[in-house]
Parts: structure tokens; C-alpha cells; sequence
């Protein structure tokens, strides 16, 4: 009888396809079980890619014989698929963001067992990079951490629901990359007092936000300014944080999303490689090296956190956290106010 964690994937389009099948298959201790989508162009591209998994079209078929169930479906199915795994003690993997809204994941987190987000950008080798300098104290106290994610995509892309499709199904840049912008910001600077942000619905015929920024004070006194944007051709630097004593700075976007996209994978010559970032101090620049971009090491997590008792790669309330400063950020969006956050408990 196999060792392996038995894997159910539930969606095949981008991220089913992309940034999650490929890991799970290079991981030691998971096997594609079964892949879920409707689509019958996705169901033959599964079967082409992962012959012994059986390809099902209902998530009525999930269920015998699995161990992880990974949902990569549409944003509003997370809550529910998450909970019906749960109810059969199916251990979760949920792609960002957890929920739609924070009350929807309050109500998963709070239903408790084995959960996890597949929050993929704290292995980008420029965050890993950028976070490890914050922890070694060589920066001095952090004074303020600024992240962008631009590209230029004048044109709405009629094949990527996240840019067309009802807001009701969790679409928007706010929810794709400020899940992540956000994430990574209350990694390096804590819990949050006070989240202003800016929306806009910019490229004709878009019908959800496709430019915005979102401004925190955290409750350490360091402050985030995050940008995501499908409409700035011109990009500074991805990532600059600065404190009192050095600041670093990375350019470029990591590399992983378009190399598994082009079909590397972990392994493969260059996977995850980025050019040097920048530290600044009194004594003047220097490159400091990067960090390979790891996003197979959070399945490997997985692995260690079902199979040996390890914490779960992702603990779900971080992922609740950011969606509680996201819904914050749409308040103030509509209202042009600064939403105050209510102190963390304990």
C-alpha cells in the first residue's frame, strides 16, 4: 500500500493547471489522485499531463479515497468546497484567498481542522529575500516597506475570470494580488491599526478594480504602501523596505509564475534565479545575492504536516487577517476614510 498523500485538485484552469499540479507532482509523499473540471478541454489536458489520476466533472466525484483536497476554483466555491472536505476529514489546501470576505472566513476558520492557504508569493526568492533581511536586524527598526506588483495589460483578458467576471464569484486585482501584497506586508510589519487604500476600474469594458493601492499603519509604527496595477507600463522597484540603519530593494518580478507557465519546473536549470537585490547604509550600495524563488517547498510543508505532525505551511487565521485588512481597504476605497482596525486580541 502507497505512503503517498492521495491528492484531489479541484479546477483545472490556471491556477489547477499552473501553480498547483505541477508542484504537487515534483513533491515526494503526493499523488494526484483525482482532478475535478467540467471543461472538456481542461479534462483532456489533465489526462494528457497526469494519466493516472481520474479525471471527474463534479465535485460529487471528490471524495473516495483522498487525503488533501486542493480547491483552485472559483473564489466564491472556497468556503463551501473547504467545508464539505472538512466535514469528512479530508485535510485543505485552499488557493488565496481563503474567503471572498473576512466574515466568510472567520466562519471556515472557526469550523477548525486541518486547513491551509496556498499563499505561494512568501516563496517568491525577492520576498524570502527581502523578509530575511527584516529578521536579521540589520536594517535597524523597520520604518516603512513599499511593495508593488505592476504589468501592463491594457486589454481585459476575456480568458482570466478574475478581470471579467460578476464580483460576486471574488474577482478584482484586490482579491489576486493585494491577497498576496498583503499577506507579505503583515509578514515583515505586523498587525494593522489604520488601512487606507485607492480603487479604480480603469481599462474600458473592465467591470471590477484593476488599479489600487492600500496604505497601513501597523501597529509597530512601521507603514506599507502597496501598489497592484494591470495598467502601469513604466514599474519601480518590487520590493523596498527601510529602516534606521540600511534599506534593501529588489526589481524584477520572480520569476516562477511565467517559467511554470513555459513549463520548468523545480529543478530545472534557472528555476526561481533573480539578479541581486540592493542594500544601502552609511557606507554606501551594495548587491546583496537573492534567494532562489521555493514555491514547491510549501507542498513540501504540506507533506510535513500531514504525514510527520509539522505546523501547516500557512496557518489559516494569517490568511483571515489579511482579508479583514482588505475588507478595510474597500471601505475606505468607497468612503475616501481612513478604517480604523480593531487591536488584535490578546
Amino acid at each position: 500500500m502507497s505512503d503517498e498523500l492521495q491528492v484531489t485538485i479541484a479546477g483545472f484552469g490556471l491556477a489547477g493547471e499552473i501553480f498547483h499540479a505541477p508542484l504537487i507532482a515534483a513533491t515526494p509523499g503526493l499523488n494526484i489522485a483525482r482532478i475535478s473540471t467540467s471543461n472538456p478541454q481542461r479534462q483532456a489536458k489533465a489526462r494528457a499531463a497526469y494519466p493516472q489520476a481520474a479525471i471527474v466533472a463534479s465535485v460529487d466525484e471528490l471524495w473516495d479515497g483522498i487525503d488533501v483536497l486542493v480547491i483552485a476554483t472559483t473564489n466564491d466555491a472556497h468556503v463551501p468546497l473547504a467545508m464539505a472536505a472538512l466535514d469528512r476529514e479530508v485535510a485543505v489546501v485552499v488557493d488565496k484567498p481563503l474567503a471572498i470576505s473576512a466574515p466568510a472566513a472567520q466562519e471556515l476558520v472557526a469550523r477548525g481542522g486541518r486547513l491551509t492557504v496556498y499563499q505561494n508569493r512568501r516563496w517568491d526568492g525577492d520576498f524570502l529575500t527581502v523578509r530575511e533581511a527584516a529578521q536579521s536586524g540589520e536594517l535597524g527598526q523597520l520604518i516603512r516597506f513599499e511593495s508593488r506588483f505592476d504589468r501592463f495589460i491594457p486589454v481585459v483578458r476575456s480568458e482570466r475570470w478574475r478581470e471579467w467576471a460578476d464580483p460576486a464569484l471574488g474577482t478584482g486585482i484586490m482579491l489576486d494580488f493585494g491577497a498576496h501584497l498583503v499577506d507579505q506586508a503583515l509578514l515583515i510589519g505586523g498587525p494593522v491599526r489604520r488601512v487606507y487604500a485607492e480603487s479604480d476600474i480603469r481599462r474600458p469594458g473592465a467591470v471590477v478594480e484593476d488599479d489600487c493601492s492600500i496604505s497601513l499603519e501597523h501597529v509597530s509604527g512601521m507603514r506599507s504602501q502597496l501598489w497592484m496595477s494591470s495598467t502601469a507600463p513604466l514599474h519601480d522597484a518590487r520590493f523596498r523596505l527601510t529602516g534606521l540603519r540600511a534599506a534593501i530593494a529588489t526589481n524584477g518580478v520572480d520569476p516562477q509564475w511565467d517559467q511554470l507557465i513555459a513549463g520548468l519546473r523545480p529543478g530545472d536549470a534557472g528555476y526561481g534565479v533573480m539578479a541581486p537585490a540592493q542594500l544601502a547604509d552609511i557606507d554606501g550600495r551594495r548587491d546583496v545575492p537573492m534567494r532562489d524563488g521555493a514555491y514547491q517547498d510549501f507542498y513540501a510543508a504540506v507533506v510535513g504536516w500531514l504525514a510527520h505532525g509539522d505546523p501547516a505551511p500557512v496557518d489559516p487565521a494569517d490568511s483571515l487577517s489579511g482579508l479583514r485588512v482588505i475588507d478595510a481597504a474597500r471601505t475606505a476605497a468607497a468612503t475616501a476614510s481612513v478604517v480604523e482596525l480593531a487591536p488584535p486580541a490578546g
